[in-house]
């Protein structure tokens, strides 16, 4: 048997077990279900590649984002929610079952099995109204769902397609504007005797960040501060760093930058000159042409990306704030739980990236705030580490529902009423597979702890290790160092524990499954 038919046999086989467990579950919810007063509403907003240093709750110096620090005013901000596996599919599809990659099978860009046990399966079984608006990437239709309309795959900025059951509709329109009125629409149209656990999920701000035209002209003159680390060297860093393909000086291509092609150009000579990753670029300043190349190319590059990434951001603000208005004018603040999030970071520039997947804190850390008025202590803070697979626990804990033995996170519903369980984890472990992948960033796994970071690449073994009380950009690798040799085994030893506890066997470390993320979608609804 092959390498490839094992990991499928091995996939199937738990998934299959999991679904035989989650059997006596669900039937057991279904039963605590009517036995629950006033179980709350949750309304769960997730963008994609949604960085938490642009947003200004979390002390953001290049934007305000009024309506999302409205969520963490109103409530709590959460400054340690890491993702597991900091890629869309793989973080969608531990959000949904509570398990990290190698349990769930999503390691890469693949389809996920929609027949294996998810939260809104569980909470459909017990009594809630479940719903799925926008993107869903993840290579199969929505499963647990009681109404779903997606976009296929990654989805378009303007006019873009939604499919759901019956078909699939061109909207015209810009995509985050029309992803809030699809979730206003369906909270209108809930059945009103059931609570509701609604998924709402924007394209943006991911990649091409095409902003609307309001938001684009909002940011066009702009000038945002670069992070102090936008010409890191990457002195003393292993390899990994050098051999990556996300620079924002050497990657972006035309088309990211939104430049015009030649007239006359075919279609296909078009798709080429776009992908092309311009080493010089002609601008217009003040009615004059000018080429720019080396550092005032560079300098250039990094304006036109921030300004139009910060443009999707106040595009998704804005609408989160519709959203929100809409709750408080239909009575449903006070009984609603609203959590904003990203399916993980993203480099603004910071190491001189862009895009996400290495394991510093740019990339692993999410944003996470959340609104309850009955449970959560307006303005407050948590630091206790959170990982995105806490996030189907918790749901289900407000829910008043268990969390399943295989779910391999714990509900925040403690940390939320103020009170952070002594045994609460001071570690959490990571681990990403893609490599080559898009961007030739080399795979690796690690551990982050309250004080520091251990991050291996074990196709290179290659180690980096920093201290993120004295270096918290990461700039000094301190693997080597004598002085840390103590520290490193320490750290060694609580990857290693931690790699044993979630069960992580090297289950795709040499083969991963095809990227298969995109579904067709349907012909066109007949109206």
């Amino acid at each position: 048997m092959s390498n490839h038919s094992s990991h499928e046999v091995t996939r199937r086989t738990f998934i299959g077990n999991s679904a035989l467990a989650a059997g006596s579950l669900l039937s057991g919810i279904a039963a605590r279900a009517a036995q629950t007063p006033s179980r709350p509403n949750i309304l769960f907003i997730m963008t994609d590649d949604h960085a938490a240093q642009a947003m200004s709750c979390y002390g953001s110096k290049i934007n305000q984002t009024p309506n999302l620090d409205r969520i963490a005013n109103e409530g709590m901000r959460m400054d340690r929610v890491f993702a597991t596996n900091a890629i869309c599919t793989p973080s969608r599809a531990t959000i949904l079952t509570g398990k990290y990659s190698h349990l769930n099978g999503v390691p890469v860009f693949n389809r996920f099995d929609g027949s294996q046990p998810t939260v809104a399966r569980y909470l459909q079984k017990a009594g809630y109204h479940t719903a799925m608006i926008g993107k869903w990437h993840l290579g199969s239709n929505p499963t647990g769902f009681d109404y779903w309309n997606i976009l296929p795959g990654q989805g378009v900025y303007n006019d873009p397609v939604f499919y759901d059951k019956d078909g699939s509709v061109q909207i015209k329109g810009y995509c985050t504007d029309i992803i809030a009125d699809l979730t206003i629409d369906a909270l209108k149209g809930r059945p009103k005797d059931q609570p509701f656990f609604i998924m709402s999920h924007h394209k943006a701000p991911h990649r091409e960040w095409t902003p609307d035209e309001k938001h684009r002209k909002q940011f066009e003159n702009k000038h945002i501060p670069e992070p102090p680390t936008l010409r890191d060297d990457y002195a003393g860093r292993t390899d990994a760093l050098r051999e990556q393909k996300q620079s924002v000086f050497r990657d972006l291509t035309r088309a990211d930058l939104k430049l015009v092609p030649p007239a006359d150009m075919s279609p296909q000579e078009q798709r080429q000159w776009f992908a092309a990753k311009p080493m010089e670029v002609e601008v217009v300043v003040e009615g004059v042409k000018k080429v720019l190349t080396g550092k005032e190319l560079e300098d250039w590059k990094y304006q036109r990306y921030m300004q139009d990434y910060l443009a999707c951001v106040q595009s998704v603000d804005d609408n989160v704030g519709r959203v929100l208005d809409w709750l408080d004018a239909n009575g449903l603040q006070k009984n609603t739980i609203v959590i904003y999030t990203s399916d993980q970071g993203f480099f603004l520039g910071e190491h001189g990236l862009f895009d996400k997947r290495f394991m510093y804190e740019d990339s692993l850390r999410m944003p996470f705030v959340v609104r309850w008025p009955q449970v959560i202590k307006p303005g407050t803070v948590s630091e206790a580490i959170g990982i995105n697979c806490d996030f189907a626990p918790t749901f289900l804990d407000a829910a008043g529902q268990q969390t399943p033995s295989d779910m391999q996170g714990r509900s925040f519903l403690p940390i939320w009423k103020g009170s952070t369980p002594k045994d609460w984890r001071h570690a959490m472990y990571y681990r990403y597979y893609h490599d080559p992948g898009d961007h030739n960033t080399r795979a690796h796994y690690g551990v982050r702890t309250d004080t520091h970071k251990l991050i291996y690449f074990w196709k290179k073994d290659q180690w980096e290790c920093y201290d993120l009380v004295k270096d918290p950009q990461e700039m000094h690798n301190i693997y080597n160092d004598p002085k840390s040799q103590q520290l490193v085994a320490q750290l060694k030893q609580e990857l290693y524990r931690l790699k044993k506890e979630v069960k992580d066997d090297d289950q795709f470390a040499n083969e991963q499954p095809t990227d298969s993320s995109y579904v067709q979608p349907p012909p066109p609804k007949k109206l």
